[in-house]
C-alpha cells in the first residue's frame, strides 16, 4: 500500500464549494485512488481544524452559508483519512520548522511523512519549492 499525506489545502479541493480552484482535477485524482484502495491518506489532526477554518472563512466572505460549509465538513469527515495525534510528532515538526524556516503547521505535515515514509502533497507551491529538495515533499500542481 502506497501512504500520501496531505494538507488542508489538497483536500478542500474535492468540495464542490471549492470546484474553481486550480488543482481541482489533481486533488481529485488522491480522491478516486483513496477509494479504489489504492493508497492510503495520513494527516495529523490538526488537518480537521485547517478544513474547517477554511469553510469558516468561506462562510465570512459570503461564499458558502454556515450549513454548506457543516455539510461539507461532514463530506470530509465520511472519507477514510487516518489521523495521526500531533503530540506525536511535535518534535520533529519543530524541528523542521527551525531548520527550514517553516510553519509549525506545515511541518507538522512534513515530520508524520517522514516517519511514515510516505510523501507529503500540498497544493502550497511555495511550500514544495522549499523543502521538495530536502524532504518527502510534492507539489499537487507537478504530480
Amino acid at each position: 500500500m502506497n501512504y500520501f499525506v496531505i494538507d488542508a489545502n489538497v483536500a478542500v479541493k474535492w468540495l464542490p464549494l471549492f470546484s474553481g480552484e486550480p488543482m481541482v482535477t489533481e486533488a481529485y485524482s488522491f480522491l478516486e485512488r483513496l477509494a479504489s484502495g489504492e493508497i492510503a491518506i495520513l494527516v495529523p489532526d490538526l488537518f480537521w481544524l485547517e478544513c474547517a477554518s477554511v469553510l469558516w472563512k468561506a462562510v465570512r466572505r459570503g461564499t458558502c452559508d454556515p450549513a454548506e460549509a457543516e455539510a461539507a465538513l461532514e463530506t470530509l469527515q465520511q472519507q477514510d483519512i487516518e489521523t495521526v495525534q500531533t503530540k506525536d510528532e511535535v518534535k520533529a515538526a519543530l524541528a523542521i520548522a527551525i531548520r527550514h524556516g517553516r510553519s509549525i503547521y506545515d511541518s507538522s505535515y512534513v515530520a508524520l511523512a517522514v516517519k511514515a515514509k510516505a510523501q507529503l502533497v500540498t497544493a502550497d507551491e511555495k511550500l514544495a519549492n522549499v523543502l521538495a529538495a530536502h524532504l518527502p515533499v510534492k507539489w499537487l500542481g507537478a504530480l
